[in-house]
């Protein structure tokens, strides 16, 4: 019971105080132990991840829309209706009746019978389930696979009909983890022993050097090879976005929006921790993890300051060989890790790309003659990624393209590239490596 108590309030933060449900679940699953804790995580992502579809469902077996009942009851609802119809080892009866305990423990009790006879139901005709309407295309698959329509057209429109809905399908899914080896001090070989002595299954990266794909991982931070900084976490999209970027020992590197750190790291690791790693984030609290996080590395090339990327620092003019560009963004490459970003609104997405070229056309003027400018995000729509760049360099002919190479099977990129999740089994992002000439 108490991993669904724990779920359900995670899902309650999430909608009503717009917590994001990565963050929300560390303090609930401290006090769990490892079985209830991956239960509940599994219960939390996966409500989230399919909630278009579990509300189809239920809506067709009750009789008030789910919009309408009071609070938390849809969620409880869809936390019966997940285990029911998701979790083959969680028995039908059992997900029934601690939804309904969950109504009764959450002063919902007079709305007990109403959860007892959706899920009972809901159980008993899983084998049937009504057909989602699929005259209107976009509609079928955002109900299907629980993105909004807006973006669903606007995969439609990019990809067709056959790759957006593999995008969609894996978006629901749980990539493992992506440990990057600290090769400053470690082999690969050595950390891949290591973890397996804690119990942690790492397996080679089929193509990127230096990477470990874990699984059975519990809470990485208790592990001493973590804590001895053999790894850090990081997806390989993102560490394809620093090698694009041609970095050698020596190099003087900014790191225009640094925050959580994993580039400034990379690059350090490049380096072979020579040279100078200026990383840069507006919150103290975030510069604070960065500093934390390259001590237990080891790295002592990195160091952090205070600044807004859309402010310009003069005593930066023209002063690194490398401006690495991660510019915030709308998220939709990484909606595998955190599907809350589903929930947000096209026009929330508006302005986005004018603080992305704000944010670009300052830390230019960083750049050194002959450096380097790398822009990079972890989204998939051409309007935050190839048309900011685009519109850059219509304005700057001091910059252009330049080509860069990365493992195979990617190869030699002319530029500019998207990562897609279903492609190249990375997140989604996109990198843009510019040159300047003068």
């Amino acid at each position: 019971m108490s991993a669904r108590k724990e779920a359900l309030a995670v899902l309650t933060a999430c909608r009503t105080r717009g917590a994001w449900a990565d963050a929300a679940l560390g303090p609930h699953l401290e006090h769990l132990s490892t079985a209830d804790a991956g239960l509940c995580s599994r219960m939390v992502y996966g409500v989230i991840q399919n909630e278009a579809l579990l509300s189809f469902y239920l809506s067709q077996f009750c009789t008030q829309k789910l919009d309408h009942l009071q609070p938390p009851l849809a969620d409880i609802l869809r936390l019966g209706a997940y285990q029911i119809l998701f979790l083959d080892r969680v028995p039908d009866s059992a997900a029934v009746h601690t939804s309904v305990e969950l109504a009764k423990s959450a002063g919902r009790g007079q709305a007990a019978g109403l959860v007892n006879a959706v899920l009972r139901r809901l159980s008993r005709e899983k084998g049937s389930l009504p057909a989602i309407p699929s005259r209107d295309e976009a509609k079928y698959l955002s109900i299907r696979y629980s993105h909004p329509k807006w973006l669903v057209k606007r995969l439609l429109e990019l990809l067709g009909r056959e790759e957006t809905e593999r995008l969609l399908e894996l978006n629901n899914s749980q990539p493992p983890a992506a440990a990057q080896v600290n090769t400053c001090r470690f082999e690969i070989q050595q950390v891949q022993a290591v973890l397996g002595e804690e119990g942690v299954q790492a397996e080679v990266h089929p193509w990127l050097p230096d990477c470990l794909l874990l699984s059975g991982t519990g809470n990485l931070e208790h592990l001493n090879s973590f804590r001895n900084g053999a790894f850090y976490i990081q997806d390989p999209a993102a560490r394809l976005a620093v090698m694009a970027a041609g970095l050698s020992p020596g190099n003087r590197v900014l790191d225009v929006c640094a925050a959580p750190g994993g580039k400034s790291f990379a690059a350090a690791i490049t380096m072979g921790n020579q040279g100078e790693i200026v990383s840069c984030d507006l919150h103290e609290n975030k510069l604070k993890r960065i500093q934390e996080g390259a001590e237990r590395l080891g790295l002592t090339c990195l160091r952090t300051e205070t600044a807004d990327g859309r402010q310009y620092r003069p005593e930066w003019n023209k002063a690194f060989d490398v401006v690495l560009v991660d510019a915030p963004c709308s998220g939709l490459g990484i909606l595998r890790k955190k599907p809350d970003i589903r929930r947000k609104r096209a026009d929330e997405l508006f302005m986005l790309p004018v603080l992305q070229s704000g944010i670009l056309e300052n830390a230019s003027r960083y750049v050194r003659p002959g450096g380097t400018l790398l822009y990079s995000t972890c989204t998939l729509l051409p309007e935050e990624n190839e048309e900011v760049t685009e519109a850059f360099l219509g304005m700057r002919p001091d910059f252009s393209w330049e080509n860069f190479h990365l493992p195979e099977p990617i190869g030699l990129v002319e530029g500019q590239l998207t990562l897609w999740p279903h492609r190249q089994g990375t997140d989604g992002f996109y990198i843009c490596r510019m040159t300047r000439h003068i």
